[in-house]
């Protein structure tokens, strides 16, 4: 059937000739009658297309039916692919390629933006390099924080420290805390490691302060002038001045139900839901794997277990032995602020694996209650799908999964 728009173009071109047949003259109606009846076409004229039929051409109802039938194929086959892929290593065991923000812990965070003016605004043409090596820090760590400045061609801008103090946030009626005065400077000694560049660093060690006691987010305040003005920059950082929990020293390793398992010793002073990362590389030092512990541990000498999962081994093959490094954790607090009390991170290399092979290591997918419940429903929504297109079109093969072939 014709388009509403067809349909108003035939509208205004009925209309438009019975208005100049009208205009150029009634009294030549019987000359017109007269004339000769021109030959039919096969059917009107739309935009130099001819329609059969007396209409214009349009999309076969059933070709668009099953044009529908064969996208929701596609769709119920995707889902289930896409889950059963994502879903065969457990959440605890991951590739290095799916979590490559995670891998570097203990990278300094280094920052370059418009120098902030003291009483609002930018100053466009200077830049403030900034530099602090943790966010999260644990009692009796510290941090370092440089500051640089440049001008928009990177030229260096002499830049004098007015006044630098960290200070606990607090909120409401909380009291606030002591005022520390950071010392800031470019000597070549401590945290700045070239002295004289016009590079600034200081040290942030709270349990050394006023601030020992403090649990929350401490925000440095660091107030210089350079290219004739006078700007601040701020430095956050989230500290826990308790240690819920120490590392022993112990590692071992153990082959067990067709994955490596690390177990690292960790002496829990305060109960709860401990939420552990390490990073594994292989023996080329390639980032390979994540491995998480995340469950309730009570007090005492526990072992913690991270898992390179049987499958993930076989599927990528690492050169070996694997070498487990930068562990880090936290007890998680639910319902408060800060959500949680940190561990002392393990930094670099933590321990490198005894295992030379891949001898009883699984080729298994991972397999849950959960993941077994999930698969069966997108297999049950995909060979729906996969049987309204059978009958519907009998005669035409069905589409390949693009995984498994379909239940």
């Amino acid at each position: 059937m014709p388009s509403r728009a067809h349909k108003a173009l035939l509208g205004a071109g009925v209309a438009l000739c019975v208005a100049l047949g009208l205009w150029l003259g009634r009294g030549e109606r019987e000359t017109a009658s007269a004339a000769p009846t021109p030959t039919p076409t096969s059917g009107p004229q739309f935009f130099g297309q001819v329609a059969a039929g007396g209409g214009p051409a349009v999309p076969s109802e059933r070709a668009e039916r099953r044009r529908q039938l064969l996208e929701n194929v596609q769709l119920t086959d995707h889902t289930y692919c896409s889950y059963r892929e994502g879903s065969k290593y457990p959440m605890e065991s991951r590739p290095a390629a799916q979590n490559p923000d995670q891998m570097q812990p203990n990278q300094t965070v280094a920052e370059m933006n418009p120098m902030r003016v003291e009483g609002g605004g930018t100053n466009t043409n200077v830049f403030l390099q900034t530099s602090q090596s943790r966010v999260y820090l644990a009692a009796g760590e510290n941090v370092a924080f440089s500051l640089r400045a440049v001008s928009s061609q990177g030229e260096t801008v002499p830049l004098v420290i007015t006044r630098a103090v960290a200070q606990g946030m607090t909120y409401g009626g909380s009291r606030p805390t002591p005022q520390v005065a950071l010392p800031f400077a470019d000597d070549g000694g401590g945290a700045d490691p070239v002295a004289g560049d016009n590079a600034f660093a200081g040290v942030l060690a709270p349990n050394q302060t006023g601030l020992a006691g403090f649990h929350g987010t401490i925000r440095t305040e660091v107030h210089y002038t350079a290219g004739g003005r006078n700007g601040f920059v701020l430095f956050d950082v989230i500290y826990t001045p308790v240690l819920p929990a120490s590392w022993t020293g112990q590692v071992r390793e153990g082959l067990e139900n067709g994955s490596l398992n690390f177990y690292l010793g960790l002496d829990v002073r305060q109960p709860g839901r401990y939420v552990i990362t390490g990073r594994v590389d292989d023996a080329r030092g390639k980032p390979f794997a994540i491995a998480t512990f995340n469950d309730v541990l009570g007090v005492g000498a526990r072992d913690v277990k991270l898992t390179v999962f049987g499958k993930l081994l076989t599927d990528e093959s690492p050169a070996l032995p694997l070498r487990l490094r930068d562990v880090d954790g936290y007890l998680l607090r639910e319902n408060v602020d800060p959500d949680r009390l940190l561990v002392p991170r393990l930094e670099g290399r933590v321990f490198t694996s005894r295992t030379q092979n891949l001898k009883g290591v699984s080729d298994a997918e991972w397999e849950s209650e959960e993941r077994q419940r999930y698969l069966a429903e997108y297999a049950k929504d995909r060979d729906a799908a996969r049987e309204q297109l059978a009958a519907f079109d009998p005669a035409e093969p069905l589409p390949p999964s693009a995984c498994v072939p379909a239940r």
